[in-house]
């Protein structure tokens, strides 16, 4: 693997940690404090730190670091979260976003943003609040302070001898028993490990976390202070360390660090402390290490020049402090499986039972789904084969046959699910755009999302971001009021927007609902026709007066901004779920808000289907949308009208949809008694039955693109290809049953040269 391949490794996952730093944002700005929480927001910006260091993004490094210290105030009880500090926070994991994709796409951020954001978030952590909430005045940060010790007596050239730093006042652990496993640990730095951004100071302390630490500091190879290279390695720790966490543990807490350094950790039942010490006398040195969980960045400027050793110690300890760790962010995130584990043995089972995942390339993924989706192909035509030449329907092909169809239909159901993702990333992407568009209007608004572990297959996920983005847009800005209209109103000032997803019918459901003043369908139907997009006659329905706004070039904004103006944003959202098989639909209510519900497939390869005949034409209905099917008597169909007809079912009227005569199959409609009615569900519209002329059976085909290959043809989602080798058209029963509703479709095709 080459250093370009793990780059692209380790931007995935910066994906990642921003979107669980902004998840854990999010929740903290809902009011939650568990401390995990908080420990999982400053893990994914040390994470992203430390691993920027390695690669010397140093914009993204110096960011980061200083968002990693206000967050570490957060962390330690220094600074309270409040709205307006987590208000900074969120913009800054938005400029730490744009940072990322600048570094791995190219181009550049806002340096006023940034520039302002940092010392924003330096006021913090220093102790000064925002001018919003000043009336609550943080601690003041810890100060620093380094003792000086007597004069050391000295053992070699340089004059100097280790220095021992006591771990007691930070480790947060209690003494733990004499009788707990006892490792010897050699740590060895070297100068790879400071210019990559890790700390040794601080991972001596995440190693102190895991029990009872004795830890001494060897400088034998420090030169005289004239000779020292501000970027060297000179010193290394001899460790004793009581714990039942085990020597993985041990090892984790150097998982960033192995490659840059030499480490020994050797299990013993006797305490080398003292022996070490024997041979090594050692001078004690106060140290107060609050620096470390203070997240200071500095050092005390003044050291006495006569005490050399010291003021050594204080510029490592200032070095080091200003570097990042990679490795506190892994160390953490174990410490709390393994907290869990009554011992190691316990640990290492939870360890052994967490999933294991593995990146693949979607190019692969997507192969693998085309290869499966030929496979499916092939079955049902070597099935059909089989059926046309054989009415025994006993053999022993038959039997092979049909256990051949299950395992591809398991192979199918197998790779569809590993394409299969949450929405979460593409929900968490537009709580960045609610705040911005929100800055931008001076609008209050908050972001709900619900549902956002709903799966669905990763290129109806692709494709999400785009419509979304649009309707987001468009509620924050003409959905919900200012503060002083809705206060005017007697709402709360803050507006909401709600933002969710679920599955139904074989389908996914996604809703944005806000709590705004509702379409104005007057103002509408004027901009429509002042537009020349209907005529000033027209008589309208509410539903088609909402639907208006998906029209090309409309736009009901009084000038152009930069959020509307152009009538360009909802007939994007309109063309990009149609593409996708999907439909919207709009529900307002004036002075209360407006509800958008895409309904989208769940994936865009495989549908189970009932292959039907209408007038010589094989199609595929969606076997999601069937409710049932039955066979219509005489007695039981009813003319409504010059034109309509409904079939009675149990003691209730449904229409009667002749889907021959919809999609210009046949001029006349077909006698229902000689045919079969499907009873489907549409969104939107209720239930319709649809006649068809005979149904041939349900199989699982393939879908393939009718618009990529051919056109769009009005009333048909896509197309599929038989066991017999014909092509044959999905049925879009959405467009059908709007059609038996007045919805005429818009393009008069000849669908013969197709079916």
């Amino acid at each position: 693997m080459d250093m370009n391949e793990i780059k692209e490794i380790f931007f995935q996952e910066c994906e990642e940690q921003l979107a669980e730093l902004e998840s854990g944002l999010l929740k903290m700005n809902d009011g939650d404090r568990d401390p995990e929480t908080v420990n999982a927001v400053f893990r994914a910006v040390h994470s992203i730190k430390g691993g920027a260091g390695a690669f010397g993004l140093d914009d993204l490094v110096a960011f980061a670091h200083v968002f990693e210290t206000t967050l570490d105030c957060v962390r330690s009880n220094k600074l309270e979260p409040t709205q307006d500090v987590l208000k900074v926070m969120l913009k800054s994991a938005d400029v730490l976003a744009d940072l990322t994709n600048a570094a791995r796409d190219g181009g550049s951020v806002d340096e006023s943003r940034s520039r302002g954001l940092v010392k924003e978030l330096e006021a913090l952590a220093n102790g000064e609040l925002p001018k919003q909430s000043a009336a609550t005045e943080a601690p003041a940060a810890k100060p620093v302070t380094v003792a000086a010790a007597p004069a050391p007596k000295p053992t070699d050239d340089s004059g100097f001898q280790p220095i021992p730093f006591s771990f007691d006042d930070f480790s947060g652990e209690e003494e733990a028993g004499s009788d707990l496993p006892t490792y010897e640990i050699t740590f060895k730095p070297r100068s790879d490990l400071y210019s990559k951004g890790n700390d040794a100071t601080l991972l001596l302390r995440d190693l102190s976390r895991l029990g009872e630490m004795s830890c001494y500091c060897n400088m034998d190879a420090l030169p005289g202070l004239d000779e020292v290279d501000p970027e060297a390695a000179y010193f290394y720790w001899n460790l004793t360390l009581k714990t039942d966490r085990g020597e993985d543990a041990v090892r984790t807490v150097f998982e960033f660090a192995e490659w840059d350094c030499d480490l020994d950790v050797i299990a013993t039942e006797t305490n080398a402390v003292a022996s070490a010490s024997e041979e090594l006398p050692m001078i004690p040195v106060p140290f107060d290490l609050s620096i470390l969980d203070d997240g200071a960045a500095e050092a005390p400027a003044e050291q006495p020049k006569s005490d050399a050793a010291a003021a050594v110690a204080a510029a490592e300890t200032a070095s080091n402090v200003t570097q990042m760790t990679a490795a506190a962010a892994r160390v953490e995130k174990k410490e709390s499986a393994a907290a869990a584990a009554a011992s190691a043995a316990a640990a290492a089972q939870n360890n052994a039972a967490a999933g294991q995942t593995i990146r693949v390339d979607l190019d692969r993924v997507d192969r693998l789904i085309n290869l499966v989706g030929e496979l499916v192909i092939n079955q049902a035509m070597l099935s059909q084969s089989v059926i046309e030449n054989d009415t025994t329907g006993t053999s022993s092909i038959n039997m092979g046959l049909e256990e051949l169809q299950q395992l591809t239909r398991e192979i199918q159901d197998s790779v569809m699910a590993i394409r299969a993702q949450p929405v979460k990333p593409v929900f968490q992407r537009m709580s960045r755009i609610v705040r911005e568009i929100a800055d931008m209007t001076g609008k209050t608004i908050r972001l709900i999302t619900e549902g956002e572990n709903t799966e669905v297959d990763k290129t109806v996920i692709d494709k999400l971001a785009e419509p979304l983005t649009h309707m987001i847009r468009n509620a924050v800005d003409h959905g919900i009021e200012t503060p002083e209209k809705r206060a005017a109103a007697g709402k709360n000032v803050e507006g909401t927007v709600r933002l969710t997803a679920k599955h139904r019918s074989g389908r996914i459901l996604i809703e944005l609902a806000d709590d705004g003043a509702g379409i104005n369908r007057e103002k509408v139907k004027q901009k429509a026709i002042a537009n020349d997009l209907i005529p000033s006659d027209a008589n309208l329905t509410d539903e088609e007066i909402d639907n208006l706004i998906f029209l090309p070039g409309f736009s009901t904004a009084d000038k152009i901004s930069d959020i509307s103006g152009r009538g360009v944003g909802m007939d994007v959202v309109k063309r990009s779920i149609q593409a996708l098989g999907g439909r919207i639909n709009i529900t307002s209510r004036p002075g209360q808000g407006s509800v958008f519900t895409m309904s989208l497939p769940l994936t865009l390869a495989v549908l189970d289907g009932m292959v039907v005949t209408v007038a010589g034409q094989t199609l595929v209905v969606p076997l999601t949308a069937i409710v049932e099917t039955l066979q219509p008597e005489a007695a039981a169909i009813h003319s409504f009208g010059a034109s309509h007809r409904l079939i009675s079912i149990r003691n209730s009227f449904c229409p009667l949809v002749d889907v021959g005569r919809i999609l210009n199959f046949r001029a006349t409609q077909a006698n229902p008694v000689e045919g079969v009615a499907l009873l489907v569900e549409s969104e939107g519209g209720g239930q319709r039955a649809l006649m068809v002329d005979a149904i041939q059976g349900q199989r699982q085909v393939v879908i393939k693109s009718l618009e990529a290959n051919y056109t769009h043809v009005p009333g048909i989602a896509a197309a599929t290809i038989l066991g017999d080798g014909r092509v044959a058209l999905i049925l879009d029963v959405d467009a059908v049953v709007g059609a038996s509703r007045g919805q005429a479709l818009r393009q008069e095709v000849s669908l013969a040269a197709v079916g």
